[in-house]
């Protein structure tokens, strides 16, 4: 009997593998343990291919200001390509230009709308703060509610917490200048350059 590891069985089933464990737990997806880690069967996975409906994947991109444009094209090329090479079909391409920290983006609202009408299954971002710079864990058990899941692409997990909180302080900072003085003004960029270089002296 052959036997997938979690990170191919994932894969394969195109499913992140923190939703692999989740159903694995959860009893909804058959596995041995086997020390620490899991195996699952290959006649598992069979099973959970056959007659399995095509995900509706939307895919979220996000820069904080309108001079990061060039990098949200990138982003989205990225996205579409990775997709491209998971085998996944893209019904919708959603974007916003607006820092983490506004809840009230236009992207952010319209994917709402999607998932809680059952628009779709699955939203693939590039990193976690492209969706949300706090409590992405809330946003990800709201989505899962709605049997939607989020695929991260790159993961955060080599981020150590002092790197983490940095990047937390100067999206506050950013968000913060940018409704003091405008998004674009100068004294906005120079608050928050002199931030930088005062987190970069420490």
């Amino acid at each position: 009997m052959k036997l997938y590891r979690t990170g191919k069985a994932s894969e394969l089933l195109g499913i992140s593998k923190p939703t692999l464990l989740r159903k694995i737990k959860a009893g909804e997806i058959k596995a041995y343990k086997i020390g620490k880690e899991y195996r699952i069967p290959e006649s598992e996975i069979k099973r959970l291919l056959e007659g399995k409906i095509p995900d509706k994947v939307v895919i979220y991109a996000r820069v904080s200001s309108r001079d990061q444009k060039e990098d949200l094209e990138r982003q989205v090329e990225y996205l579409k390509s990775y997709c491209s090479a998971k085998g996944y079909q893209v019904a919708k391409t959603i974007t916003d230009i607006s820092s983490g920290l506004n809840e009230n983006r236009k992207g952010l609202k319209q994917l709402f709308k999607l998932v809680e009408s059952g628009e779709v299954t699955k939203v693939v971002i590039t990193c976690k703060d492209r969706l949300t710079r706090f409590g992405f864990g809330y946003l990800e058990q709201y989505f899962n509610s709605h049997g939607v899941e989020i695929e991260v692409i790159f993961d955060d997990e080599e981020k150590t917490p002092e790197k983490e909180l940095v990047e937390d302080l100067l999206a506050i900072v950013t968000s913060f200048a940018g409704k003091l003085y405008g998004m674009r003004s100068h004294k906005k960029k120079r608050l928050v350059e002199a931030v930088k270089n005062v987190l970069r002296d420490d």
